[in-house]
């Protein structure tokens, strides 16, 4: 079957809203949070110790080098600092720049799967852009976002390789080595199982003279499982040298103790390290209606899904199964479970519902619009003090019409619906606007609960007269870029911190409190609420005093 001829083959109006939409929630995230301890602080305070070494081959954190993670997102950050000056905004652009490529590439990755399918690109685009967990971390400092880019490049790699191009091993290569080089040996896990099903979705690598769809050419019996598997071993060995580039001058340049640290616990240790994350094998299951609101709770997703089903399952859709279960099994079955560690499969998950709605018109999104009035509704109440148990956990009261304009949109979605309306871009519509809103509406309480750049310039001015300064809780970094900070804390735990602070008594500490009330009481050089409790910058005098009196 021949590709269809209308020239927005890739659905560009809906392409282009996604991308609208995405700016807008990144602009809205911008606004409403700052750089959000511990993780997002964290890491961009890895790639400021990097910047201020002028050492890109080890990262670095609090002084020490840190080999949780590896260094291309933070390259990213550095690539920005040199265009523009170092600066907060730059870090929390880099991941929706990588969204975008994203939307772009599974765009894209729908017309090779579907080309008869006029537009179902851009819908797959669409529905991406507008799903919950996508638009979480795409507007987030953390990884998967990116790796997700890197997965989305492999698998256009697998498609090629499987169509008979050797240049698909070579894309898959790359995609295996910088997705090493972003999060580290988990690529494999996200791109090895749709090659091992390869001759299920593809039939015609495994049986000889069998056409694959489409009307490609017939894949002749040398491109079956023997040549198919080196192949991917070649890609593999790709990926690995890729990675191995920056890894072995890594390992000399930061020492034994960081070389056995990338080569080990880049691999064995993170399956140990997952226990600390520990979940039953159902977890994330409860989870899928949050984390793919609004498509997951709307039914007719699964009517529609029922349907395509009994009509008997085509290259495409299988292609997007063999990519999504494998993974979702094996994560389910890893003990260590994190709602992120899910977001590389967030693609398949658009592709394959842009395919199962493809030309449906006019279906109701009653159940995902009565859902977003019920949150319109807690949050107005929220506004309104009458939900007591808030009371305690927010700094200030938000405002009322975020919640009011969600319950108005969700009305106006469920009426557009009973008209006829796009199901694709109702759903679209109100999925971007819930998670707008609710980011709107918090703003206010959560906002100053987790801005630390204060304390982090107080704790700059602090070293700046000579003084030490020491963190008397386990330190993320939190403060060393948001305070431009160029010495380490001093890390304090235990025992250790009355010792310390009585030899010390010019030093400061940071203390943490469980009990904001108690900030009224205390002299400090700062003090502010953060994260449901209150931290402090004081004396070492005054903060033997206070974690004696916790």
């Amino acid at each position: 079957m021949k590709p269809h001829p209308n020239p927005d083959a890739c659905g560009r109006g809906s392409l282009l809203l996604s991308l609208l939409l995405l700016a807008v929630l990144a602009g809205v995230a911008l606004l409403t949070r700052p750089l959000t301890p511990i993780d997002e602080t964290r890491y961009v305070s890895v790639a400021w110790e990097m910047w201020l070494r002028g050492d890109f081959l080890v990262p670095f954190k609090n002084g020490e080098p840190y080999s949780h993670k590896p260094p291309f997102m933070f390259w990213m950050f550095h690539a920005g600092w040199a265009l523009f000056g170092v600066n907060d905004w730059w870090p929390r652009l880099v991941l929706p720049l990588f969204s975008a490529g994203a939307l772009l590439l599974t765009c894209l990755l729908a017309r090779r799967l579907w080309p008869q399918h006029a537009g179902l690109g851009g819908q797959a685009a669409l529905i991406l852009s507008s799903t919950l967990l996508w638009i979480v971390f795409s507007t987030s400092v953390m990884f998967d976002v990116m790796l997700a880019f890197w997965v989305l490049l492999g698998m256009h790699g697998v498609l090629s390789a499987a169509n008979g191009k050797r240049r698909g091993f070579v894309v898959l290569g790359i995609a295996i080595g910088m997705g090493v080089l972003t999060k580290g040996p988990v690529i494999l896990l996200n791109l090895l199982p749709i090659t091992v099903l390869a001759p299920w979705w593809n039939p015609g690598l495994s049986h000889k003279g069998t056409p694959t769809f489409y009307g490609l050419k017939p894949v002749k019996d040398r491109m079956n499982w023997g040549r198919w598997f080196g192949g991917v071993v070649l890609a593999v060995l790709l990926g690995a040298a890729i990675a191995l580039a920056w890894a072995i001058p890594a390992g000399i340049s930061g020492g034994e103790a960081y070389r056995n640290a990338i080569f080990w616990g880049q691999t064995a240790n993170r399956m140990v390290e997952s226990f600390a994350h520990r979940r039953p094998f159902w977890w994330y299951l409860p989870l899928l209606p949050v984390l793919l609101f609004p498509w997951f709770v709307w039914p007719g997703l699964w009517r529609a899904l029922a349907q395509h089903w009994k009509a008997g399952l085509d290259r495409g859709t299988r292609f997007c199964l063999a990519w999504m279960l494998p993974v979702f099994i094996a994560f389910s079955f890893i003990s260590g479970k994190q709602p992120h560690y899910l977001v590389p499969l967030f693609p398949a998950f658009a592709l394959l519902t842009a395919r199962v709605l493809a030309g449906r018109q006019g279906a109701r999104i009653g159940l995902p619009a009565l859902l977003a009035v019920v949150l319109g509704g807690a949050l107005i109440l929220a506004a309104s003090g009458r939900i007591a148990a808030l009371h305690d956990q927010v700094a200030a009261l938000p405002p009322t019409w975020p919640g009011a304009l969600l319950v108005l949109l969700a009305l106006a979605a469920w009426g557009a619906g009973k008209r006829g309306a796009s199901p694709q871009l109702n759903l679209a519509l109100l999925g971007a606007a819930t998670m707008g809103l609710v980011q709107l509406a918090a703003m206010h309480s959560v906002k100053p609960l987790y801005d630390i750049k204060p304390m982090a310039q107080a704790i700059n001015q602090v070293q700046g007269e000579g003084r030490v300064v020491a963190n008397t809780a386990t330190y993320h970094a939190q403060y060393q870029f948001l305070g431009r900070l160029e010495a380490p804390l001093v890390e304090l735990r235990g025992a250790e911190v009355t010792r310390w602070l009585a030899s010390h008594p010019q030093a400061y500490a940071v203390v943490y409190l469980d009990d904001a009330s108690r900030l009224a009481g205390i002299t400090a050089r700062h003090k502010q609420a953060y994260r449901g409790g209150a931290a402090v910058l004081v004396d070492a005098r005054t903060a033997a005093g206070l974690l004696a009196a916790e």
